[in-house]
């Protein structure tokens, strides 16, 4: 792995040519991964992450000068994108804005992103068909600074029980952080607040059932430090988290990487890194590759809303 700049290299990604410029610019100074590798990381997993983000408005994680440098949290395109990378455009209402965000199609989409120094994706859970109807429903087991790794994996359990009753599929993946997200398929037929006070719905059972290692409360000062939150709120509109395969910005450059049930009591999410994941993906292929087989109908858990009176005001907290 190089230490300077570099010249730039030319890459064919499907029927696009890709310039990667200062390829050997290190972007991970603790391991020396550069540029190229991270593009190089990118492009061993290309379906599993064109499948994570295809036709979602995506926010980018960008570092110019690499995790030494400034963090820019991009909405917009950046500008000097070629005329074949795809975009959709999305409103604003708390600023009366529109953006034209990314909307990935194809690998070389991703490519050029990282080209462009991105390093995390963060896609929405709605399309580009109707960006307003969320057709993702996210739970997102989120630690508090005291809680260990052992009461994730255990508290997964219980989301994976209550899944199994209600006949929905979830796919969990680690979050390339301290925690775990399981996403399940539902049809787009309602808005982000409702689709919201369904996931609320569904985390007040899991906290039911592990009243003693989660919480729901949605003022982190009035969390217990050592309880689970169940983030709910990952819902809302223009919410984001890190999609499956998405490098995180941290330096062991660990990745939002897709696991199975029966894998996660003997995991850790720093097992999964640029330089671990390729691996088990050749072995593994896209373990969320079915996701799209597996609606679920929501409906049961706005039932559930509305028998226990749930009601969110904007900020995300009950009503």
């Amino acid at each position: 792995m190089g230490s300077g700049a570099g010249a730039a290299v030319e890459l064919t990604v499907g029927d696009r040519e890709v310039r990667i410029s200062n390829p050997d610019r290190v972007y991970f100074p603790e391991s020396g991964a550069t540029k190229l590798d991270l593009v190089q990381y990118y492009l061993s997993v290309g379906d599993g992450i064109v499948n994570a983000l295809r036709d979602r408005p995506c926010m980018l994680h960008r570092f110019p000068k690499g995790l030494a440098g400034d963090k820019v949290h991009q909405k917009r395109l950046p500008a000097g994108a070629p005329e074949w990378v795809p975009t959709v455009r999305v409103f604003f209402p708390r600023y009366n804005r529109h953006a034209d965000e990314l909307c990935v199609r194809e690998l070389a989409d991703v490519v050029w992103a990282v080209q462009m120094s991105t390093v995390e994706f963060h896609p929405w859970n709605s399309r580009r068909a109707d960006t307003e109807s969320p057709d993702e429903w996210r739970i997102d087991l989120d630690p508090m600074p005291d809680c260990p790794w052992s009461r994730v994996q255990r508290v997964a359990g219980v989301v994976h029980e209550v899944l199994d009753e209600i006949g929905a599929v979830g796919w969990p993946k680690t979050s390339g952080g301290k925690g775990l997200h399981i996403y399940v398929r539902i049809a787009p037929e309602y808005g982000f607040q409702q689709v919201r006070r369904a996931a609320l719905a569904f985390a007040k059972e899991v906290e039911r059932r592990a009243p003693d290692e989660v919480t729901t409360t949605w003022w982190r000062r009035d969390r217990d430090p050592e309880l689970l939150f169940v983030d709910y709120n990952q819902n809302a509109r223009d919410h984001t988290i890190a999609a499956a395969y998405s490098v995180r910005g941290v330096p062991s450059a660990t990745v939002s990487t897709p696991v199975t049930w029966a894998e996660i009591p003997d995991i850790h999410p720093r097992d999964f890194t640029i330089a671990t994941v390729p691996e088990r993906y050749r072995r593994l292929g896209d373990l969320h590759a079915g996701i799209d087989d597996a609606v679920f109908d929501l409906s049961q858990l706005i039932d559930w809303a509305d028998r226990d009176e749930v009601d969110l005001d904007d900020d995300g907290e009950e009503a």
